[in-house]
């Protein structure tokens, strides 16, 4: 399985891509760093894996204007990277707020995508959704869950958080979160997020633009086949039932729930993870 690695200029950013595997090409949106430490080894057996990074994730150049970056911006970026990298047609997958994105260039760019794959993600990140999932895990979660969430607030209280750095921040902020995150409540994914960049873009697109997105626009025209994998232990963002009223807008969406992930299902969950996505893939 034959892999390289290597950069694309975008408006000033030099986008990291790292491509591992055989098979089915497939650009997984996000970090070129990050994202291959989620996805398992026999995954690149059957699928040529594209790790793209956003302009989120990459070196920014100065001086840079964050409010200026809209998402058809991040999604041009994707085409720019498989027209550079000479790909045809691709499957697009998106992890979290990248489900959007890969949904997004999915409708932009039908003619190129065979399948569209969104991971651990709601409908929108509106506040009615982040509410959602509030409820969600005061109504669902056990004591004993709640419990090591309550010693994680002690332990990282956010008068000790505001005077981190930002992106120290934002680490210690998802560790806390943790039991809302993953099925292993006192997982560490610190090493998953060793040596990655960010940028100001991430603040923007997740605080500014994903909130105000409407995912349903576009839906009515558009034929690509939608893989929704979801699962039960995420507490992060508004829970399954929430896509229950999107459901009729997609021509063509299977989702899938997973027992014993949280919000990282490929990771968590891996041989079931594979299993399930393969055996859609293999479908069209």
């Amino acid at each position: 399985m034959a892999s390289h690695s290597g950069s694309i200029e975008a408006g000033g950013f030099q986008l990291r891509y790292q491509i591992e595997g055989a098979g089915t090409p497939t650009i997984v949106i996000g970090s070129a760093r990050k994202e291959p430490r989620l996805f398992s080894q026999h995954l690149r057996e059957h699928l040529r894996l594209v790790f793209l990074d956003h302009r989120g994730f990459a070196a920014a150049p100065s001086p840079m204007d964050p409010t200026s970056f809209v998402l058809e911006t991040l999604v041009d970026d994707i085409e720019r990277a498989r027209h550079a990298l000479g790909l045809e047609r691709v499957a697009v997958m998106g992890h979290s707020g990248h489900a959007y994105m890969a949904l997004e260039y999915g409708k932009k760019y039908a003619a190129h995508v065979s399948h569209v794959i969104m991971i651990g993600i709601a409908p929108d990140l509106s506040a009615v959704s982040q509410h959602a999932a509030d409820r969600y895990w005061q109504e669902s979660v056990s004591p004993e869950r709640k419990a090591v969430f309550q010693a994680n607030l002690q332990r990282f209280p956010d008068e000790a958080l505001a005077k981190l750095p930002a992106t120290d921040r934002a680490m210690q902020t998802r560790l806390r979160n943790a039991p809302k995150i993953w099925f292993d409540p006192q997982f560490d994914e610190t090493p998953q997020w060793e040596g990655v960049e960010r940028s100001e873009v991430i603040g923007r697109v997740w605080g500014e633009v994903f909130p105000a997105l409407d995912i349903t626009r576009g839906l009515e025209t558009f034929h690509v086949p939608v893989f929704l994998a979801l699962g039960r232990y995420d507490f992060l963002v508004a829970p399954p039932a929430s896509w229950d009223p999107l459901r009729p807008h997609f021509r063509d969406l299977t989702v899938r729930v997973f027992e014993r992930s949280g919000h990282t299902l490929p990771y968590e969950e891996p041989e079931v993870f594979d299993a399930e996505l393969l055996s859609w893939m293999q479908k069209y």
